[in-house]
Parts: C-alpha cells; structure tokens; sequence
C-alpha cells in the first residue's frame, strides 16, 4: 500500500470501499428509530457495556440476562451484595472489578438526576462535557463512555474496541504507537460525524472477518489498497 496522508475524502473512500465488500450499516436497524425514547435503556447499555469490558460477546450476554433476570431494577442493583452481585455476573470475568464499577455508576446517575436512573441529561451537553461526566466515573474509560454517547445518543465519538484499534494502526489511521485514549481522540478528529458509526461497525467486522489479529486473511480489495501489515503480499 502506498503512503498517504488521511483526508476526510480517503476516509470516506475506505468507508464506501468497506460498504463494497461487505454492506452497508443499518444503525436505524440495530438501535430503532429513537433509541432515548426509554429513559432507562441509556443506564442498561451503561451496565452491559461495563460487563462486555474485556470478554466475549456470548459471555456479556450471558451476564447481561443473569443481571437483569435476578434484579428487577437499577435501585436494585446499586444496592445489591457486593459478593452476591460478582457472583451474578461472574462469566464476564473481572467479576469484583465490574460489580464495583456497575454500582459506582448507577450511584453517579442517581446522584446527578437527584434520584433517577436515566442518562437523558446527557443528550443536551456537548459531546466532549458528555464523554468527561461519564470517564469521571472509576472504570469508565473513553471506550465505554463513547459506546453509550455514539450507540444511544448519535454523537459522534467512535468507539475503539480491539478490533478497530488493530485495523486502523494496519491501516495507518492511527500511529502503531498510540494509546487506547490517544486512538480515541485521533479517529474523533479523522472520521466525518456522519460516518463514525458506520465506520466502527464496518471496522469490527473486517477485524473479525479478514483483519485478525494472527493469521490475517489480507486477499481483498480493502487490505490490498489501505494496509501493509506483515501479513500482507
């Protein structure tokens, strides 16, 4: 791949040329039409998304269902047994960790809603405030607060999971050398508003699919155009 310095008409080039090979992203599909019409959905993807920190989906899932099924709502959770909550959700490893962060949040929310939990508060701050309330928060880091801006509330903030961070260092969106958090701030200053969940959806999947971590499969038009990883001809 030649080098070439990252405009916003490359980036939007590699999102069309990501749409070719695989599809394009559907966020109406994933999220419906309003995803703040519930005010407690924001908190639930809050808690789900502290629980997928480092895990499998299937375990996060799993988690999730055995969470929600045992208490029947936020003010139950924050004020569960701290052991008897690890216990719950002990299939999404760091199990001690996350119940103690899950309950540091529901207790931030309350405390800023005076007594509810919902994030609608959120959707009227700018999106930088919204990401700086939210990583004040203990083991709330800038992926998990940019899921719930970027997921829930359309803002544009990507989210950099494993996989985007592996394939934008390959494709030189990001330098090889870059933090979790400095990735972060790159791609929200690189990628259009507009096209910052798509990219990230179609990121993952070409992580997932073709841009492994070992044994990358580099036979497409994509990685054949933007990546010299070792794994490529």
């Amino acid at each position: 791949m030649p080098t070439q310095a990252w405009t916003e008409s490359r980036v939007r080039a590699l999102h069309d040329d990501l749409v070719d090979q695989y599809e394009p992203v559907d966020r109406e599909a994933e999220h419906g039409a309003d995803p703040t019409a519930d005010p407690g959905e924001g908190v639930r993807q809050l808690v789900t998304t502290i629980l997928s920190q480092n895990v499998a989906d299937e375990n996060t899932t799993r988690a999730s269902a055995a969470l929600f099924d045992r208490y029947t709502d936020f003010a139950a959770i924050e004020a569960a047994d701290h052991d008897e909550l690890a216990e719950t959700i002990r299939v999404a490893g760091l199990a001690d960790q996350k119940a103690a962060r899950i309950q540091r949040a529901l207790a931030a929310v309350r405390e800023e809603t005076g007594g509810a939990y919902s994030l609608a508060f959120l959707d009227a701050m700018e999106t930088e405030e919204a990401k700086a309330w939210l990583t004040e928060i203990k083991g709330v880091g800038p992926k998990t607060a940019s899921v719930v801006l970027n997921f829930h509330f359309g803002k544009p903030t990507m989210a950099v999971d494993t996989h985007v961070e592996r394939v934008s260092k390959r494709f030189g969106l990001i330098p090889e050398s870059a933090s979790n958090s400095a990735a972060h701030d790159r791609l929200d200053e690189l990628v259009p508003d507009d096209l910052i969940y798509p990219l990230h959806v179609l990121l993952i999947r070409h992580g997932r699919e073709r841009c492994s971590a070992r044994d990358a499969d580099c036979a497409n038009p994509v990685c054949e155009t933007y990546c010299d990883c070792e794994f490529c001809p």
